[in-house]
């Protein structure tokens, strides 16, 4: 299954963070295939609120990918495409999240350089990186938005992550769930009777 744009939009929409301009953040999107996260100047954009003591909003997108690696079905496909939209303007969206994913990955990152000797996550052998997850506590963690490092990271990357798989068309497809919430489904869902 082919994750797309479209998808990210759509999960975008049902966290409420798109909502009657969803047509025109998806032209931005497209304009944005050729240069992501770039400025006219041709030079990577960076939020006034970036701080150089956490990893930079572009360093969380490319974690949250690195994570997405471990935590998405292997069946899906455009997964760095997908997140990268999601994840941009989830980010964008609210300071408050944003700077607590540049904490989570700062966390993951400092649990990483004790136990695999790297210096951030994504850059781990993709092998290693579901380990390092387990390692750091996430498949057991409660997600926490002021919790613990496994619970910051479980909230902020891991489940974030996942209600962006979910909530999207192809995503809720994969897990049985035909028009998931945002998602009106499109008139053929109207047409066709409740088994088909």
């Amino acid at each position: 299954m082919e994750l797309t744009r479209r998808d990210a939009l759509a999960a975008l929409a049902g966290a409420g963070i798109l909502g009657s301009g969803g047509a025109a953040a998806l032209a931005r999107e497209r304009a944005d295939a050729d240069g992501p996260g770039r400025s006219e100047s041709g030079q990577p954009n960076q939020s006034r609120s970036e701080q150089p003591d956490l990893p930079s909003t572009a360093a969380v997108v490319e974690t949250l990918v690195a994570v997405a690696g471990v935590v998405y079905p292997s069946a899906v496909d455009g997964v760095r495409e997908f997140v990268e939209t999601f994840a941009r303007r989830r980010l964008e969206a609210d300071p408050e999240h944003r700077r607590g994913a540049r904490e989570a990955v700062a966390d993951l990152d400092a649990h990483v350089v004790i136990s695999f000797d790297a210096e951030r996550f994504r850059d781990l052998d993709p092998e290693l990186r579901e380990e390092a997850l387990s390692l750091v506590g996430t498949r057991t963690a409660e997600p926490a938005r002021d919790g613990t490092a496994a619970e910051r990271v479980r909230y902020y990357l891991v489940n974030d992550l996942l209600f962006a798989l979910y909530s999207s068309p192809t995503g809720g497809r994969l897990v049985g769930i035909e028009n998931p919430q945002g998602h009106s489904g499109g008139i053929e869902s109207y047409r066709r009777g409740p088994d088909g």
